[in-house]
């Protein structure tokens, strides 16, 4: 079964005057090339403060200097924390350690956003998390085209599949709609609680994945898109 067909019909899923599928397909493009550009550079021993640095620059290297959130690099202990809630300052990277990005260009008139969790060295748990962020943000996707959930029958889904898989899934992270600059002029609400099934092209899904503990979580988001859009 195809996804549901973006709607003007909603409100919640109505768009700018310079929306267009081309630009938000670029858009998506050059957030996730930003995303492999910035990790490759992220090494042990490295500040988190400074990795946020380098992750600006690089950007503004590939002409996206502008962002309409705040560029996001947690390093460890601070990959369990909500976006709202700063970072403890001064985590280094360990040698065996996790790391995510969090990133939001502007490309000409459109919004990009992209997170990926990556983990350095050799541990078990982290590869395990981070692997599973991305499979779950897969899974949910997947289970929205075939089945055309609601944002929050797709989140209900989400949770379930992460407790299935030994984590838990951090609600304050729920989604979000993404169009031409700005999407907050037109929606502020999360997927999660939206009532429809969604639109492709529309919304970002975002998985937070936390350890039990809350020693560590991992981060993946994008899109929601159909399958024909993967792998980028």
């Amino acid at each position: 079964m195809s996804s549901p067909t973006p709607s003007v019909s909603l409100p919640a899923e109505r768009v700018g005057p310079a929306f267009s599928v081309d630009g938000m397909l670029l858009a998506r493009r050059k957030t996730r090339e930003a995303i492999a550009r910035i990790a490759e550079r992220v090494v042990p021993g490295m500040v988190e403060e400074d990795a946020v640095a380098m992750a600006k620059q690089e950007m503004a290297d590939m002409g996206l200097a502008l962002s309409w959130h705040p560029t996001r690099v947690r390093f460890g202990r601070n990959t369990i924390k909500p976006m709202k809630l700063a970072s403890e300052p001064g985590v280094v990277l360990g040698e065996n350690d996790i790391f995510f990005l969090d990133i939001a260009p502007r490309v000409e008139a459109w919004e990009g956003d992209g997170g990926k969790t990556f983990t350095v060295g050799q541990h078990a748990d982290y590869a395990r998390c981070a692997r599973d962020a991305e499979e779950l943000f897969h899974q949910a996707r997947q289970a929205w085209d075939r089945q055309q959930l609601s944002g929050r029958q797709l989140y209900d889904f989400a949770d379930k599949t992460a407790r299935a898989m030994g984590w838990e899934l951090n609600f304050d992270l729920p989604g979000h709609r993404v169009s031409d600059f700005p999407h907050a002029a037109i929606h502020t609400g999360a997927l999660a609680e939206f009532e429809q099934a969604p639109a492709t092209m529309r919304w970002i899904l975002e998985i937070h994945l936390r350890d039990p503990q809350h020693r560590f979580g991992a981060f993946f988001e994008d899109m929601l898109l159909e399958d024909e859009h993967y792998p980028l």
